[in-house]
């Protein structure tokens, strides 16, 4: 059974059917698309059928052996596994090899925040540009650290998902799964100047709401860059990307007495396992405080 032909097909139903973002197809898509040319290479097929788990072991090594982290190697054998349960589901295969693969473990890392002075001067002690590209940068900004929103999030977020009465956003999470966050009134007022100036910059702005200074629609490194650059201002800390204001978002609600359960809907989390995560945070940063406050400590 081709490889190539039931991989185009499982990239088809992770778009149309699962509705994924472009980000996790494409992710997806590389990593199969490595097992297949591990195939080819190494034993000379692509007959998808009789793949065995020693197989998946031996790609799993050589990309150990190029220095792959653990946390890739999980994601790729995940993509593997996956693929297979469609080929099952679809009465093509009969048992998954990936079943008999133990997968690595991660070290648990806590994730890294801003501290709320550092984000009050992010906002409001930075310079930025009095011009479209300026106003653009302030945005990105804003809205990532005020809503948690995932950068492909941000990107794809429409002028008609702001509600202007409401005061709130409709944001369109992982598998297109729409959940609604407030937006505050100072938020609200640079947004409607944003989509006021675009309509007299751009003829046919589209329905995007942030876009390039020519007029097209953001894209991913655009907007890494520009919030690695006024991170850079501010903080000292390795990783200076989207997804810190994401964490800090997260972070700073439950420092301020938010419910567990109120951030994991604002942030778009299947389940409450993945918002615990900040449980922990929050915890280490009183042992923090006790250490240095404390007599006794």
């Amino acid at each position: 059974m081709n490889f190539s032909n039931n991989l185009e097909e499982y990239i088809l139903y992770l778009r149309l059917e699962r509705r994924m973002s472009p980000n996790t197809v494409i992710a997806y898509h590389t990593d199969l698309s490595q097992f297949r040319t591990f195939l080819l290479k190494n034993y000379e097929t692509e007959e998808i059928d009789k793949v065995k788990s020693y197989q998946i072991r031996s790609w799993l090594v050589e990309l150990k052996d190029h220095q792959v982290a653990n946390r890739s190697l999980r994601r790729k054998t995940s993509a593997l596994k996956a693929f297979f349960k469609f080929l099952i589901k679809g009465g093509k295969m009969e048992t998954n090899p990936v079943r008999a693969i133990v997968l690595p473990k991660l070290s648990k890392s806590l994730p890294h925040f801003l501290e709320t002075s550092q984000t009050e001067s992010l906002l409001e002690s930075q310079n930025f540009p009095d011009s479209f590209e300026g106003k653009t940068a302030r945005l990105i900004l804003e809205l990532l650290y005020q809503t948690g929103m995932r950068r492909a999030e941000l990107i794809q977020l429409k002028e008609h998902d702001i509600n202007f009465q409401r005061k709130e956003a409709m944001i369109f999470g992982k598998g297109n799964k729409a959940r609604i966050v407030p937006l505050n009134e100072y938020l609200l007022i640079d947004l409607k100047e944003y989509i006021d100036l675009k309509k007299g910059l751009f003829e046919n702005n589209g329905n995007y709401l942030l876009s390039l200074k020519s007029g097209k629609q953001m894209y991913g490194n655009y907007v890494y860059r520009v919030v690695n650059r006024y991170l850079e201002a501010i903080t000292t800390l390795s990783k200076k990307s989207p997804h810190l204001l994401r964490h800090t978002f997260a972070t700073q609600l439950l420092n301020n007495g938010a419910e567990l359960m109120a951030i994991k809907d604002l942030l778009g989390h299947s389940s409450l396992a993945a918002t615990q995560v900040y449980t922990h945070v929050n915890i280490e940063k009183l042992k923090e405080v006790y250490k240095n406050a404390h007599p006794k400590s």
